[in-house]
Parts: C-alpha cells; structure tokens; sequence
C-alpha cells in the first residue's frame, strides 16, 4: 500500500489540529489545546487505489524551527491552514511556503514535487480576541 506523508502548517490557534482530528477521527474538537507535534494515519482510497495518510500535525509557535525544518524535508504534501477572521495567519503562510522551499532546496513553488493545499478556517474566535455573545452576557 502506497504511504504520503502530509504536514498540517500554520499560525498557533488557526484550528490545525480541529480541522486534523475532524478529518482522521469524524470527531469535532471544540476547545484550544496548543500541540507541540500529534500523528495520526488515516486509509483512504486515492483514485481507486487504497493508501495510508501519515498525516503531521504540527506546532504553531516559532520555537519548534529545527523541528519544523525536518517536517518539511520529509513532507510530500503540505496542508497550509489560516485563520478568515486573523489575516496575519493568511501573511505569515508566506513566510511557511518560503521555508518548504529553503528546505526543499527548490527555487519555487512549481519545482517542488509535492501537493500544497490552502486551507482557510474559522477557527476559535477567542483565540483572536472576539467573543462570543453568550460568553458576554455571562
């Protein structure tokens, strides 16, 4: 059986790991909980072949470069999650994008034999500093 390695990117708190665990597990996470690294494998039949997805959920903070550098080495696709309410995750997927290259010794995007999927969210609004309305009354 075929094997793909995937990486879930982006900024902390965009639901990375929601989005994640909805995919591999059919269950929604609903509270913020910061992951330094989670791996989970999932089958999945690929234009009617089955094959495993190791997919790679990854730290949102910058202290985990040397580690995020080996992600992106090994990864053969790429899931670069932002946030639709904070635009500064959507800036900073840039600056990701600029690192898989570095790592990948690539000169752009098109010379990088692997899948890149950009993946908006609406992630926890209080992560972001917006409330919600119940919360407020409370």
């Amino acid at each position: 059986m075929r094997e793909y390695k995937l990486v879930v990117l982006g900024s902390g708190g965009v639901g990375k790991s929601a989005l994640t665990v909805q995919f591999v597990q059919s269950v929604f996470v609903d509270r913020y909980d910061p992951t330094i690294e989670d791996s989970y494998r999932k089958q999945v039949e690929v234009d009617g072949q089955q094959c495993m997805l190791e997919i790679l959920d990854t730290a949102g903070t910058e202290q985990f470069t040397a580690m995020r550098d080996l992600y992106m080495k090994n990864g053969q696709g790429f899931i670069l999650v932002f946030s639709i309410i904070a635009s500064q995750t959507f800036d900073e997927l840039q600056e990701l994008h600029r690192q898989i290259l570095r790592v990948k010794d690539k000169a752009d995007w098109h010379d990088v034999p692997c899948l890149f999927i950009l993946l908006p969210h609406l992630c926890c609004l209080s992560t972001y500093g917006v409330e919600d309305e119940a919360e407020k009354k409370d």
